[in-house]
């Protein structure tokens, strides 16, 4: 794959995502379905190996984000951009990504919380969250565009997971 060119898509999906989720709270489609494109295009221009691993890293990516989607923690678009990084980044770059993206979301999400100081509402929260699958919460499962919902500009935690997969794999 051609670094110079993946490296300058990648930071362009980062910053363009980034501030499109920083200003609406959304990623629009034809920016993640376009990155999605130039990755698999410029790993395809070098082989079908490489060109395997960039689907690879996409479906990875995207099966680890349909839960979270699914219970109404994680938006669409935020699960799009984390396939396409994991294009660009493949099998490789994920661990270090997510992790990281976990962690600058986590911080994200604490700071949001104690800035409007409902911790005691977010634990509540977590619990029917964390107890739906297994049929322990009555509590209505938050959702992202629910009223008092807290959300944050994960796009900007997942540009810097995507930047940490791509220079520390």
């Amino acid at each position: 794959m051609n670094q110079v060119a993946a490296t300058a898509a990648l930071l362009a999906l980062i910053l363009l995502a980034g501030a499109s989720d920083l200003r609406t709270r959304r990623i629009p489609n034809a920016l993640t379905v376009t990155a999605l494109g130039i990755a698999l295009a410029l790993r395809g221009a070098t082989g079908v190996e490489p060109l395997a691993s960039g689907l690879a890293g996409a479906l990875i990516a995207f099966a680890t984000a349909v839960p979270l989607v699914l219970l109404g923690g994680l938006g669409g678009g935020d699960a799009k951009m984390l396939a396409a990084t994991g294009a660009f980044l493949g099998p490789a770059g994920l661990p270090t990504m997510l992790l990281v993206t976990a962690l600058v979301g986590g911080a994200m999400g604490a700071f949001a919380v104690a800035r409007r100081g409902a911790f005691s509402a977010t634990v509540t929260r977590c619990r029917a969250i964390v107890g739906a699958p297994f049929g322990l919460s009555t509590e209505p499962l938050p959702r992202l565009g629910a009223p008092g919902a807290i959300a944050i500009p994960y796009g900007v935690a997942i540009g810097a997971g995507a930047l940490a997969g791509w220079w520390l794999p």
